[in-house]
């Protein structure tokens, strides 16, 4: 009876072994997303009363982010406004909607 209740004890101890229950640490949390900072921009002197200011804003181009200077602009159509570009939820994702003109 002894040499049973050893072999069942050495026989549990390898199939745990065997089992390849380890314990592994998990990766490190990810870092924060931080927004970047928009860079400084002087706005020139508006150019005619039509015209409306666009804002700068930060786009991906070949690999790396890159700076595009804010502008003044002339609307497409009378009764048109700026919509300056922002991020939505969409299910469990986040989608950049970019800057458009859109009716007031």
């Amino acid at each position: 009876m002894e040499r049973r209740r050893g072999l069942k004890g050495v026989l549990f101890g390898a199939l745990v072994l065997a089992s390849g229950c380890v314990a592994v640490p998990g990766p490190p949390p990810a870092p924060p997303v931080v927004a970047a900072p928009a860079a400084p921009e002087v706005v020139p002197p508006q150019p005619g009363p039509a015209y409306v200011w666009v804002p700068g804003y930060w786009t991906w181009r070949r690999g790396a982010y890159a700076w595009v200077a804010g502008a003044w602009l002339l609307p497409p159509r009378p009764g048109y406004a700026w919509t300056p570009g922002y991020w939505v939820h969409r299910g469990r994702d986040r989608v950049w909607v970019a800057g458009h003109w859109s009716m007031r």
